[in-house]
């Protein structure tokens, strides 16, 4: 009997061989933790599904790496044992809920910052594998501009950064923004307003930032959208099972659907050499350097 990584493999193969598109890459976080972010990344990527693209949720906050907890699943392998070699990268793929697929990433990416050339090439090597396999490949990063975070958000193709309305969590939003663009970095940055009593709460949260980077930094810095403060989102968490799948008809999922929508109104396939895991992959290796 073939196994599951051999299932992959030749998936990805026969995908190729159809010439498919590109992956798009979209770094998730926020400036501080406590609001959110990761329950945002998966039912925005569950949403995505939902609508009939295939997505990967690369669990990439070091301290507190939780989409399997949120999910109620076990990870067996994580991206450790990739970058020791112990295992490929269709290995450490793993199935939650509704069938999204995700990868465990725990301590793994400090190791990244310590990988020698050989090994960073096989890391690069396995990872391109990914592109044509999935249409996005979704990276919930750490809260704060820590070393691995940043690399995330460069390498990127967007970035959504999540907020709160309140006063602190606006700040730091903001702060992480300004630290970025202070570096010299070009990034699409994109603004998701999360637990907002109301679309005017959230419009005034956005416009703050908005209006602030404009008059400051010369950024335009979009939103995506705001998710409702829905009681059910606490009771999901608690429950393991994604909002979006426990609550289908909650203001909280109706919030996520209409941001999924608006994200996929400004996407399209790209399908040339720079795009896609690729060009991630270029701009992430020229950073571990």
């Amino acid at each position: 009997m073939k196994d599951q990584a051999e299932g992959l493999r030749n998936l990805v193969q026969t995908q190729t061989e159809k010439g498919t598109r590109s992956t798009r890459i979209i770094t998730v976080t926020s400036g501080k933790g406590g609001v959110g972010k990761s329950n945002f990344t998966l039912n925005f990527a569950l949403s995505l599904q939902a609508q009939g693209y295939k997505v990967l949720v690369f669990d990439a906050d070091i301290g507190l790496a939780n989409i399997d907890v949120l999910m109620g699943v076990s990870s067996k392998f994580s991206l450790y044992h990739l970058l020791k070699k112990d295992k490929t990268i269709w290995d450490i793929i793993q199935k939650g809920s509704n069938d999204i697929e995700f990868i465990a990433g725990g301590s793994g990416f400090n190791d990244l910052l310590r990988l020698t050339d050989d090994e960073l090439n096989y890391f690069a090597d396995q990872v391109m594998q990914l592109n044509g396999y999935v249409d996005f490949i979704i990276f919930d990063t750490g809260a704060g501009l820590s070393k691995e975070t940043l690399k995330f958000i460069l390498a990127a193709e967007d970035t959504i950064v999540v907020t709160t309305p309140e006063p602190t969590s606006i700040t730091d939003a903001y702060a992480i923004i300004k630290m970025v663009n202070t570096m010299g970095h070009d990034v699409s940055f994109k603004l998701v307003i999360n637990r907002v009593t109301d679309s005017k709460e959230g419009k005034q949260t956005a416009d703050k930032i908005s209006l602030v980077a404009k008059q400051f930094l010369n950024l335009q810095i979009p939103t995506l959208g705001f998710v409702d403060d829905d009681p059910v989102v606490s009771k999901a968490v608690k429950r393991q099972i994604p909002f979006t799948i426990a609550y289908p008809y909650s203001s909280a999922t109706k919030s996520i659907q209409t941001l999924a929508d608006n994200y996929l109104k400004g996407y399209r396939v790209i399908e040339t050499p720079s795009s896609g895991v690729k060009s991630f992959l270029n701009k992430m290796m020229n950073l571990l350097k």
